[in-house]
């Protein structure tokens, strides 16, 4: 292992997995550093890469940023399955749009404004009837009236694209250091490396801190020890969203696109996998670092989905877990420069961390729009500070 790296990776969730994945491709000497990669909010995640059926009124932003990526998920997902030696559809990438069902006439008039703010912008969205919902997807309840189909959105399954990364990474000689990160060493004001938990020092010309909710330091009850050796100010405003999520099973799939819909207040969603696995998520919960899978969060999932899709009770539930998700007061991540030189955040991505993977990747590598990378700019809660 050499002394020194180019590039030190905290944090093994699919953000970090890619962002060292493309710094290897490039020549660098990369290591990346998390005692258990793979296993956090990626994934827990259903790989919905959806910014335009969830587009709002406030996150122009988080479009302009969700848009980039997804143009660069079908070349992502091509070289990273022929650098982890894997077929082309290994990933599940899939682009047949996410269809946005409606029941009531409340539901009806705000997916009627969405859908014109979302072709105002030049962006497919397309009004349907319920009868051409559920023509689109016949196991749809009788009980929806209309619906806006999302042609532009894709997803994929998050467990096999951070499988594929680990593969890869491996085949590109990625160190990886399965030990939590302690402390960041500095000499004369520079970051210069990173302090394990294990002892030693791992040096770096550049690290990356892509810890997701684990980036913002102590929260409290079940929190994880902050990284010592931050400068003050420069943590981001991270916090942890619980997400919880189910994973039921059926000998085909019964939907052939992601299903999302309003019911009782919170939105639900469905994703299909190809070899018959239906991903139903997510609560949104603000309890801190607690990962527990309650029932009545379970219960809550199913209710809803049920009311989309009257038979998805009849499937088998194979797969139940929490996960958090990095928050941010704007809903925007956080990426870029954060301070001292040799440091680089990537984390904050919330509900997109699948989405923004491949844009997040390309702009810590320095392949990126300049104006992208300013949406996501640490400076904006330094200078708000």
């Amino acid at each position: 292992m050499p002394q020194r790296f180019d590039l030190l990776v905290v944090g093994g969730g699919v953000i970090g997995l890619s962002v060292a994945w493309r710094a290897a491709r490039g020549g660098l000497r990369v290591a990346v550093m998390d005692p258990a990669p793979a296993s956090g909010a990626s994934h827990a995640a259903a790989g919905m890469l959806a910014p335009v059926s969830e587009v709002t009124y406030t996150e122009e932003p988080l479009l302009r940023l969700g848009l980039a990526s997804l143009d660069r998920w079908p070349s992502f997902a091509a070289e990273l399955a022929a650098d982890a030696g894997r077929e082309a559809g290994d990933l599940d990438y899939r682009d047949g749009g996410t269809l946005d069902v409606a029941f009531g006439a409340d539901d009806m008039a705000a997916l009627e404004e969405i859908a014109a703010f979302a072709t105002g912008l030049g962006l497919p969205a397309r009004r349907l009837t319920g009868r051409e919902c559920r023509r689109l997807e016949p196991m749809l309840a009788p009980s929806v009236r209309g619906g806006m189909l999302a042609e532009r959105d894709a997803w994929v399954d998050p467990r096999k694209v951070t499988a594929a990364l680990l593969t890869a990474l491996e085949r590109r000689g990625v160190t990886l250091l399965r030990t939590r990160a302690a402390a960041l060493e500095t000499s004369a004001g520079r970051v210069t490396g990173v302090r394990p938990a294990t002892g030693g020092t791992v040096g770096a010309d550049r690290v990356v801190l892509a810890a997701g909710a684990w980036s913002g330091g102590p929260g409290g009850a079940g929190a994880p020890a902050a990284i010592e050796g931050l400068p003050p100010g420069i943590l981001p405003p991270v916090r942890p969203v619980k997400g919880q999520i189910m994973r039921l099973r059926s000998p085909e799939p019964i939907l052939g696109r992601c299903v999302r819909g309003t019911v009782h207040g919170s939105h639900v969603y469905l994703v299909p996998r190809a070899d018959g696995e239906l991903v139903v998520g997510a609560t949104q919960e603000e309890m801190g670092f607690d990962t527990r899978v309650t029932a009545g969060g379970l219960w809550e999932l199913l209710r809803d989905a049920r009311e989309l899709l009257p038979g998805v009770t009849e499937l088998e539930l194979s797969d139940a877990v929490a996960g958090l998700r990095p928050g941010t007061p704007d809903n925007l991540p956080v990426i870029g420069p954060a301070g001292p030189p040799g440091l680089w955040l990537a984390t904050g991505h919330h509900r997109n961390g699948v989405l923004l993977a491949p844009l997040t990747a390309d702009l810590c590598a320095g392949d990126g729009d300049p104006g992208l990378l300013k949406i996501c700019s640490p400076l904006r809660f330094q200078e708000h500070r």
